[in-house]
């Protein structure tokens, strides 16, 4: 884990966001939030994207084939 990046100060402000009266179910939402939001700029920055068209062609596709 010495190459992990320290989250420390990320967490600390993602705590402070919360509202007063907050659960551990607000904080795994926003912890799994933000953690979704990295991973897609991750994919993003190394080229793993699909053009809007694709994207549509592919969702269709999926309904025509739950219909």
């Amino acid at each position: 884990m010495a190459n992990a990046p320290d989250i420390r100060d990320d967490a600390k402000r993602l705590i402070e966001q919360l509202p007063a009266g907050a659960s551990w179910d607000d904080l795994a939402y926003k912890v799994y939030v933000r953690q979704a939001i990295d991973q897609g700029l991750a994919d993003a920055n190394a080229g793993r994207t699909v053009d809007h068209d694709t994207a549509l062609a592919r969702v269709r596709a999926r309904i025509r084939r739950a219909s």
